[in-house]
């Protein structure tokens, strides 16, 4: 009996190096499934805070792209539970170059672009113009404009400062009839640039005007 203890004493003390390195392998050595990693790219847009009601910021970028480390075994991150932000609190108009500040409590940033925004700040201007009547189709119509009415005449122009100082006038488009009659209508009065081309960034209050026009027959002889 003593004698098949010593003969396996050999394959015992084996067995345990076995055991003491499969032990550290286990306790010194991460485990892959648990500490492995996968990341996420979202994309979202960019939001501004901070600006007061009558200030406006033109931002080039609208998105940013966010890469976001998550767990193995994570749940799939939504892009609502990212936001991105740029805070533009007590700047007032100017051009600035903002950081992102990407919201996103229960992950880990891995990066971000971009990084930071060159953006400006402009103020929301008021101005108020005359509302002039534009005649469009046949110059050449057999009509006079006999009489015109425009009400209100004037319109309010709501913009910021840049596009504000395009406009050059406000006016409402009438067609010219071929024959004698009048033109009753609620018109959509338009912001105009020297060209006559539409300012579409400027806000023109009332959006619609009554216009009148009363179109008698054109003297031939004169």
């Amino acid at each position: 009996m003593f004698d098949r203890l010593r003969n396996n004493l050999g394959l015992k003390l084996l067995s345990l190096a076995i055991a003491v390195a499969g032990w550290a392998y286990l306790r010194l050595t991460p485990n892959p499934v648990i500490a492995a990693r996968f990341v996420q790219t979202v994309a979202v847009p960019i939001t501004t805070t901070g600006l007061p009601s009558d200030e406006i910021a033109r931002v080039a970028d609208k998105q940013a792209v966010v890469v976001i480390d998550v767990p193995r075994g994570g749940v799939a991150i939504e892009p609502r539970e990212v936001r991105a932000i740029l805070n533009l609190a007590a700047r007032g108009p100017g051009v600035y170059n903002v950081p992102v500040e990407v919201i996103a409590p229960k992950f880990e940033i891995k990066s971000l672009s971009p990084a930071s925004v060159t953006l400006s700040i402009e103020r929301i201007e008021q101005r108020t113009l005359p509302v002039a009547v534009h005649y469009t189709g046949n110059v050449r119509s057999n009509v006079v404009v006999a009489t015109v009415r425009v009400v209100p005449s004037y319109a309010i122009l709501r913009a910021p400062t840049s596009d504000l100082e395009r406009v050059t006038s406000v006016q409402v488009d009438v067609p010219l009839p071929n024959a004698p009659s009048t033109f009753d209508a609620m018109v959509r009065p338009l912001a105009t640039d020297e060209h006559g081309g539409e300012v579409t960034a400027v806000a023109v209050e009332p959006n619609l005007l009554r216009v009148r026009a009363r179109f008698a027959p054109a003297d031939r002889e004169k």
